[in-house]
């Protein structure tokens, strides 16, 4: 079973799961989750079957946070890609290389919150499944060949393990947006009203927070209310509504009242530098990545980053257990 989906990241807030599209040998469909449908009988014809994705990672989060499900076993198509050497692993590039198929692909940025759905919007739907159960096979076999379908195979199983985790939120980072690192603790504590005051409000008017106020001009307000330590006299947008004006001059209140004690201060990364033979064995490393991955003739990177390299050489705990087996292979000695 062939399976994508689509949400609305840039047409609502938080994003929803709007459409899913699935595929079998010969024919394709459309699911609407936002019809008044019960899924739990889709999740569980899903339960234990190999669901095949292109670029699984974004899909699978926005399974498990939205509906809870997480598949037992998937094969990414992208990654296939990837395992085999294509240099190209745009689902349209492979799709060419592979088949010979060129999708069109105008409906990217379509608002699938809307319904009716217009006809291209449902073919350009359809079209990023109908494909890839034949693609798949073609992918597989090249892979078999090769002798890299276990590599595949742990691949995939680290990708659905990653994207099930619990979704993790600093509390004292999430707000620190760009042009955070230019404030003092005051100007740090009126930024962080405000970025509170846009959550609410993107979630009570469902836009995206960019639609509401840009980072960076949320950053210039608050240096302005920091240094003149009033919120009067705000240089606000004149596109904003009375309603958040005010909150805008609210939130900058509440920021500048922050008792001097509770300030909030620049989060400070503690790092060392890295001693001579930790530089030498990552530089040994990356030679022996680079060598054995042009051997087979893949990206390097699939291998080991560069931050896992010197990860490595540090002997950060758990760097090496992080690994998959296979990669683990490129770097033995």
């Amino acid at each position: 079973m062939a399976l994508d989906t689509e949400a609305d990241s840039l047409h609502a807030y938080p994003e929803k799961l709007c459409l899913i599209q699935l595929a079998i040998p010969g024919e394709a469909a459309l699911v609407d989750p936002l019809a008044d449908l019960h899924l739990e009988s889709l999740w569980e014809a899903l339960d234990h079957r190999e669901i095949i994705f292109h670029a699984a990672d974004y899909d699978l989060r926005l399974l498990f946070q939205g509906h809870h499900f997480r598949p037992s076993a998937i094969f990414d198509t992208m990654w296939a890609a990837r395992l085999i050497g294509e240099p190209k692993f745009g689902l349209n590039d492979v799709l060419t290389k592979m088949l010979g198929v060129t999708l069109e692909k105008g409906a990217q940025k379509a608002n699938w919150g809307r319904r009716p759905l217009t006809e291209r919007m449902v073919e350009y739907a359809l079209n990023d499944v109908r494909h890839l159960n034949e693609l798949t096979e073609k992918l597989r076999s090249r892979l078999q060949e090769l002798g890299r379908l276990e590599w595949h195979r742990q691949t995939c199983a680290r990708l659905i393990a990653d994207c099930a985790q619990p979704e993790q939120v600093d509390l004292d980072a999430v707000w620190r947006i760009k042009g955070h690192d230019r404030l003092d603790p005051l100007g740090l504590a009126i930024l962080r009203e405000l970025w509170h005051w846009r959550e609410k409000d993107a979630v009570r008017s469902n836009k995206p927070p960019f639609f509401i106020l840009r980072h960076e001009t949320l950053s210039m307000i608050a240096a302005d209310a920091a240094e003149r330590r009033t919120a009067r006299n705000l240089r606000l947008p004149p596109y904003l509504t009375f309603k958040r004006r005010q909150g805008v001059i609210d939130a900058v209140q509440r920021g500048l009242e922050v008792p001097e004690a509770d300030l909030p201060n620049h989060i400070r990364v503690r790092s060392r530098r890295m001693l001579k033979k930790e530089l030498d064995l990552a530089e040994e490393l990356r030679i022996r990545r680079d060598e054995r991955a042009a051997d087979v003739g893949i990206d390097p990177t699939l291998v080991a980053s560069k931050s896992t390299l010197y990860a490595l050489a540090r002997k950060d705990p758990g760097s090496w257990e992080d690994l998959l087996p296979w990669q683990r292979g490129f770097l033995e000695p």
